[in-house]
């Protein structure tokens, strides 16, 4: 059976193509909100758009989003620590997926942040310590994630402190055509991933296109 999967703050753009992107593929998926009828009304124009395979997707609060077997945190990530805090109990123990990045802009560039705790990530983890935080899905293009007809063609990098956690993102990710999930170290390589998003976006501001990160050299076990 699939897993469900819950979007906390999933109403922006990152959040609701995912949610509608694994909707596609058969899990139920509770899009989550501050406000359940703002999530209810995203789930509602995003069933439209599934059609017949819509039926297992719904809007409701963050608290319901939580309680599902795989959460995703798609707020943006200044506030991704005070939306996750009062969740803690019903995320303990979970796979909770962070894919947050913090950036700014600079002119028509944007930048990188530098956290205290290095990553959005970390700072997830600091709020909910007992969950099994991963990072991924930060430099994937949400117009491309939410194109449930199309293959991403794109390597998503994967990381985290609990290696059977990763192993489950990296699977989840790989149910997506054309997607691969790499294993990229421990939840501290998140802070260069996140900062590797700002160079790809402004790769696509300068040469107006949307990348996509494939790795070269891996071997398929």
């Amino acid at each position: 059976m699939a897993q469900s999967i819950g979007v906390i703050g999933g109403t922006g753009p990152a959040g609701s193509s995912i949610a509608v992107r694994y909707a596609y593929l058969g899990h139920r998926v509770v899009l989550g909100s501050r406000e359940a009828a703002r999530a209810q009304g995203v789930a509602a124009d995003l069933r439209e758009r599934l059609g017949g395979a819509g039926a297992n997707l719904e809007g409701a609060e963050n608290a319901a989003a939580a309680l599902c077997d795989i959460v995703v945190v798609a707020t943006p990530w200044d506030g991704v620590e005070a939306t996750v805090r009062p969740l803690s109990a019903a995320l303990a123990g979970k796979v909770v997926i962070s894919m947050a990045n913090a950036l700014y802009r600079d002119g028509r560039n944007m930048g990188a942040l530098m956290l205290p705790r290095g990553s959005v990530a970390e700072h997830l983890r600091s709020a909910v310590p007992e969950a099994r935080v991963v990072a991924a899905f930060h430099h994937v293009p949400a117009k491309e994630l939410g194109m449930v007809g199309e293959p991403l063609h794109s390597d998503v990098l994967v990381c985290s402190d609990d290696a059977a956690a990763a192993e489950v993102v990296s699977a989840l990710v790989g149910e997506i055509p054309g997607a691969r999930g790499v294993l990229a170290g421990n939840l501290s390589a998140a802070a260069a991933i996140e900062g590797m998003t700002a160079v790809l976006i402004n790769v696509n501001i300068r040469y107006k296109t949307r990348t996509s990160l494939q790795l070269s050299g891996i071997r398929e076990s």
